[in-house]
């Protein structure tokens, strides 16, 4: 249903969200990420925020569901965008930042612990991680969209199981689009450096 929704209405939702400024939350992600450092985009959209990556300098890899948004979101950034889902995300410790903005919010919460799961995992030691959910508690149909809400209390009961990954900062923004009144819980996560016992 939500793929749906965004294979017809491409074009709509790349106009409605290209334009808009990501600086304060750009700033909140990169201030954890080395020089030169390589990101994620998971569930890049329009491709806005994996441009601005690649224009910072780091090394961005992207990848959308929708084979209609991979195409807008290439033409807009010039990368290589993927078509694929978070459920076929496989890769060990590659990335320095993993970036979830308004993406996971459309992932089933039956299915979010193991998708959550698979990110992590990719995720190098130490690495940051950016998760954004409309402010709520539980699923929800609007339109043809499908929506798992998360509050403060219910992230953290969904990484409750996840040891090797903390919050370092939980804050609310509203909405940055015009005639948008939506409140969105941000997260930055880390992912903690083990070390090895000395011998």
């Amino acid at each position: 249903m939500t793929l749906h929704y965004y294979q017809n209405h491409a074009q709509d939702f790349f106009d409605g969200t290209v334009n808009v400024d990501m600086t304060p939350l750009y700033e909140a992600f990169t201030q954890h990420l080395p020089h030169a450092a390589r990101v994620l985009d998971a569930g890049c959209g329009s491709g806005r925020d994996a441009k601005a990556f690649h224009e910072m300098g780091y090394q961005v890899d992207a990848f959308d569901a929708s084979s209609a948004m991979v195409e807008l979101a290439r033409q807009h950034t010039g990368l290589p965008v993927q078509l694929m889902t978070f459920s076929e995300i496989d890769g060990k410790a590659q990335y320095d930042g993993i970036w979830c903005c308004a993406s996971l919010l459309h992932v089933p919460s039956s299915e979010l612990p193991a998708v959550m799961q698979r990110l992590a995992d990719a995720l190098k030691p130490g690495g940051v991680w950016y998760v954004s959910f409309k402010y709520g508690n539980g699923e929800r149909v609007q339109g043809e969209r499908r929506f798992t809400d998360l509050n403060e209390r219910e992230l953290r009961r969904l990484l409750n199981h996840m040891a090797e990954i903390e919050i370092f900062s939980l804050w609310t923004t509203k909405d940055n689009r015009p005639d948008r009144e939506e409140i969105w819980l941000n997260g930055i996560l880390k992912k903690k450096i083990t070390l090895k016992n000395p011998r």
